[in-house]
């Protein structure tokens, strides 16, 4: 059978993705370290609005999935050309929505600082104002970035989106050093930066989608109508990711938000944790983006068994790299612990966690979250978000009341009901994957 990726294709295709992704996370972290060299009230604005913007982010990430998913099944069906119109809409629709969005953020600043945010502390707000005015003009541009992402990952290259990052975040980390370090400036040398490396890696995404050498392009800049037939494939793939993404972040504060009823060392805990195990499944969010690449050319192929056999080479890619990392992470615990600094209580604790978290990402995480990529790529993805909402609103976060404050687990019991979500949504999108509901799906 003629195979349409190859295991060089599929190298090159997971291998960037794995660095992006570590990328992202590695320069998150060295950021939060510059910018609570300004000062706890900067740390905690650049906090507060951040998790507004990861909102945001994640609302046009998926989006951008929408579309690069129904262009790459137009690539799987042999029509570049629907392609090349699929991308021009998702193009103009995301142009919209996030000037749209930027305008109301604007619009909306009062309510956000003084609705949403509630009664923080004069130095906070006053940085949130300040970095909120400058960071949500980056809208516009991380919309486009990650668009050209999707897209060319759609296409199989995954090391254009990596340069572009590794080239955004860079710029990022020097303009801090610069900024924060060398001239002395507070909030502002952390927004700078952030604005200027987003708007340049969203205008040279843009540039790079008008190369009409790649399979899918955006066929002009200018003058491009709305097709409202295009539009609704994308969104019937996109507005349930979105919505799904969105309510998982709700999620995640609304659980924080208990977990600072258990005290600073809990606090601290979690924290840490947090930091640690984004690292543990990075290689598994990798695969996945692989997967829904690599599954939408052969379903717009027609090719069931192609997806059927993909999914299954990936998902034990996705195993593999995730015992390997989880297991690297075991290993050097005690020096990553003591990086940290934590009491002996605290560093006793996330020690807890994290060994546990590694446990279950290693046997759960991949069926959960990775194999739900291929079944979103098959059109499935109101079935995934059906699923995600349901099991988060009452495992995730039911459970954490029931487990933390009912039976007196603390943190430690928030994260057993994280995982106990995990199984469950493991459950569901494993049945689903074998009955082949998805292979009938049309959009």
């Amino acid at each position: 059978m003629n195979r349409l990726f190859s295991n060089r294709d599929l190298r090159r295709l997971i291998i960037p993705l794995i660095i992006e992704q570590f990328l992202l996370i590695f320069v998150g972290l060295a950021d939060s370290i510059m910018v609570a060299s300004v000062g706890e009230a900067a740390v905690s604005a650049v906090s507060l609005i951040d998790s507004v913007m990861i909102l945001l982010i994640n609302a046009f990430t998926a989006l951008a999935t929408g579309g690069a998913i129904v262009a790459g099944q137009a690539i799987g069906r042999g029509a570049p050309e629907e392609g090349c119109r699929i991308v021009d809409q998702l193009a103009i629709f995301i142009s919209g929505l996030s000037v749209a969005i930027m305008a109301l953020l604007y619009l909306g600043k009062p309510f956000v600082l003084h609705v949403v945010f509630g009664n923080i502390e004069p130095p906070v707000m006053e940085n949130c104002n300040t970095y909120l005015l400058i960071v949500a003009a980056s809208i516009p541009f991380m919309a486009w970035y990650n668009s050209g992402a999707a897209v060319y990952r759609a296409m199989g290259d995954s090391r254009t989106p990596m340069l572009m990052s590794l080239l955004m975040n860079g710029m990022n980390l020097a303009g801090n050093a610069l900024l924060i370090y060398k001239m002395g400036m507070g909030i502002e040398g952390a927004a700078i930066p952030t604005l200027a490396s987003r708007a340049f890696a969203g205008v040279v995404m843009i540039f790079l989608l008008l190369n009409k050498k790649k399979t899918l392009h955006m066929t002009k800049l200018w003058g491009i109508r709305f097709d409202g037939k295009i539009l609704k494939k994308i969104l019937s793939i996109g507005i349930p990711y979105g919505l799904e993404n969105s309510m998982f972040q709700l999620g995640k504060i609304l659980v924080l938000s208990l977990v600072a009823t258990f005290g600073t060392v809990s606090i601290a805990a979690n924290a840490v944790s947090n930091s640690v195990c984004t690292f543990a499944i990075l290689t598994g969010m990798a695969t996945g983006y692989a997967l829904s690449s690599v599954t939408a050319q052969c379903v717009g192929a027609g090719d069931y068994e192609q997806v059927r056999y993909y999914t299954k080479k990936i998902m034990a890619v996705a195993y593999g790299s995730l015992f390997a990392m989880n297991a690297l992470i075991v290993a050097l615990l005690p020096v990553i612990l003591n990086i940290y600094s934590l009491s002996p209580e605290t560093a006793r604790l996330a020690s807890k966690i994290i060994l546990y978290h590694s446990v279950c990402a290693v046997a759960i995480w991949p069926s959960s979250f990775t194999l739900s990529n291929a079944l979103r790529a098959s059109n499935d993805a109101r079935y995934c978000m059906i699923v995600s909402i349901f099991s988060m609103w009452i495992f995730r976060i039911g459970f954490s009341y029931v487990l933390g404050q009912y039976f007196k687990m603390g943190v430690f019991g928030i994260w057993v009901a994280m995982t106990i979500d995990w199984l469950v949504r493991a459950v569901f999108f494993i049945v689903r994957y074998i009955k082949g509901k998805w292979q009938f799906i049309q959009i």
